[in-house]
């Protein structure tokens, strides 16, 4: 937001007065979001010993009934990047007029596997318990991000609760069944980039030298986990990619296709012994 609002005091500087008519359809927009997003920045959501995670908080100002809400999870391998580094990418969420969530995690090595993914498990668990205060529609929940926050917006989408990657999650309420899944050329099968024919060294640092690696591996990959019941999932994912395998989408497309097939048969057949 402070890259837009010097934009917006600029236009109604004296000299350079526009109506909104005059403006640009991009400074237009600019400033209608100035004027309909409340920003809450840097909202703790997880204590860690002296480690405050926080989350970038965008909702409508004129919403008076709960909205549908996108999180969104920035990439980089699960060692790099930060929330700040991301908010264009959420820009197109706020034009269509969701609410936004920006989230931080725990990066690697000095956070190693499953780190990052509990942290995001009590983002969305945050989220939902705080619900009424930021107008979110806990029913239309939306979890996106791109590569490595791609990976954890399927881990949101696929993961069973049984695993247990909420457990040190603050929040006591009920863990929301995210509405849908939008990837964007995320990892699905982790044992494959971090010691497989795609090992990625920046994805090895997440596991530093720990012991059982490939069994953390397995736990936190969305393919190991492809069932039926699961949210739609969008994974949008390009064949030239030289980082994440495009393989991997195409492989986990498979599968949730495989699974929705045995899924139909088996209610075709159960209505034809009815």
């Amino acid at each position: 937001m402070r890259k837009i609002l010097p934009i917006v005091l600029a236009l109604a500087a004296p000299g350079f007065a526009q109506t909104s008519a005059q403006l640009s359809p991009t400074a237009a927009w600019a400033t209608h979001v100035a004027n309909e997003y409340q920003m809450y920045p840097n909202v703790t959501y997880l204590t860690m010993g002296d480690t405050q995670l926080k989350m970038d908080i965008y909702r409508r100002r004129t919403a008076t009934t709960p909205q549908p809400t996108i999180i969104y999870m920035h990439g980089g391998f699960w060692v790099a990047g930060n929330k700040e580094a991301a908010i264009l990418n959420v820009l197109p969420w706020m034009e269509m007029g969701w609410n936004v969530v920006n989230v931080e995690y725990r990066l690697g090595p000095n956070t190693l596997a499953p780190g990052a993914v509990e942290d995001c498990f009590c983002a969305l668990r945050y989220v939902a318990q705080q619900a009424m205060m930021y107008n979110v529609d806990v029913n239309r929940i939306v979890v996106t991000g791109e590569s490595a926050g791609g990976h954890l917006a399927l881990a949101l989408g696929i993961l069973p609760e049984s695993e247990g990657f909420d457990r040190e999650c603050a929040a006591n309420t009920p863990m929301p069944k995210v509405a849908a899944v939008l990837n964007w050329f995320g990892i699905s099968d982790v044992p494959d980039v971090i010691d497989g024919p795609h090992r990625a060294a920046a994805a090895v640092r997440w596991f530093g030298s720990l012991p059982n690696r490939m069994e953390i591996a397995k736990r936190v990959s969305p393919i190991t986990y492809v069932r039926a019941g699961l949210p739609p999932i969008l994974s949008v994912h390009g064949d030239a990619d030289t980082t994440v395998p495009y393989q991997q989408s195409v492989q986990l497309h498979a599968a949730l296709t495989k699974v929705k097939r045995a899924f139909t048969d088996l209610v075709v057949q159960s209505h034809l012994c009815a």
